[in-house]
């Protein structure tokens, strides 16, 4: 186990871990430390605690609480970098690029400014990194960013009324795919199941893990099943409740019957095909599939047999 403190350095960035040494620290103090950008000022939004040591990852100590000259830069620094942000976006115009700026970043020793954008394909932005750097002389950097991690940095209120999830405690993106939606019975409609930034919603992969668990006991529509009043197939399922609607065999006309799932034994699982007979699987005779494929063999060997006797009497036929 290993002390540690949990630093933010935006307002909707990752939160990373830090050794406090000897240092207690509290939510909301802002402290000074070493990181692979090099030295940074950020807040503090989780106090000391112990948690488990990764084995060959370096936790970086923290180098003292901010000074009030501290917190004087990193306003200074805000300052600067909305304009930087006018700047740059004027250069992106008169230099007729495809992109769009999300942020600008300086780093606590003003050695380095960061430019985050967006982008529909890959950008020459080489001219604009040597004008900037003519400007503002300094390292200048440019990343593209997705759209995810835009929405991350500006933020704003989902289509749930409450602000974006990425913004406000995802650390880190999970892969969200259009099949969550299916298995949960929700609208398959993009403009329903998207967030702000274009992609699937984030929240789809909450609740995932409890549906995959409650699909391997729930039967899915179409399946064969045998019920306390006969046999039948599943029409509608609701997974949650634990409850399946079945439409009967020995009354085809009436409405499907409402039953519990612990009350059904599965017979056939996937949905049946119109083409086989209702039977198939049961006793029921081979499909002509399986026939053709047992009778090649014997059509193979019989043919190879001609042949062989065909090459014998040709042999033996005197040459004229």
């Amino acid at each position: 186990m290993a002390m540690t403190v949990g630093v933010r350095f935006r307002n909707n960035g990752k939160v990373y871990d830090f050794n406090p040494k000897d240092l207690i620290l509290l939510p909301g103090e802002m402290v000074v430390v070493e990181t692979a950008r090099g030295v940074e000022c950020g807040e503090v939004v989780r106090a000391n605690r112990e948690t488990p040591a990764v084995e060959g990852k370096e936790i970086k100590p923290i180098l003292r609480k901010a000074t009030p000259e501290d917190r004087r830069r990193v306003e200074e620094n805000a300052a600067k970098e909305r304009e930087a942000m006018r700047i740059c976006q004027e250069r992106i115009e008169a230099n007729g690029l495809d992109m769009k700026l999300v942020d600008a970043e300086y780093s606590f020793d003003n050695s380095k400014i960061l430019f985050n954008f967006t982008a529909e394909g890959r950008v020459d932005f080489r001219n604009l990194v040597k004008e900037l750097a003519g400007v503002f002389h300094t390292r200048i950097e440019l990343h593209q960013i997705g759209v995810r991690d835009e929405a991350k940095k500006l933020g704003g209120l989902g289509i749930c009324g409450r602000p974006f999830c990425c913004a406000q405690f995802l650390r880190d993106f999970q892969p969200v795919s259009i099949k969550m939606a299916k298995e949960q019975g929700l609208s398959l409609n993009p403009t329903k199941i998207s967030g702000s930034c274009g992609r699937l919603m984030c929240c789809l992969k909450y609740e995932q893990s409890i549906y995959e668990e409650l699909w391997k006991l729930c039967p899915k529509v179409g399946a064969t099943v045998m019920t306390p009043e006969g046999r039948g197939v599943v029409t509608e399922s609701s997974v949650l409740k634990g409850q399946v609607k079945v439409r009967l065999d020995k009354n085809p006309d009436s409405p499907p019957a409402e039953m519990g799932v612990e009350d059904i034994n599965v017979i056939r699982a996937d949905r049946p095909n119109k083409n086989k007979p209702a039977d198939a699987g049961e006793g029921a005779p081979k499909e002509p599939a399986e026939k053709s494929a047992e009778q090649k063999p014997a059509n193979g060997e019989n043919g190879g047999g001609n042949r062989h006797r065909n090459r014998h009497r040709n042999r033996n036929k005197p040459q004229e």
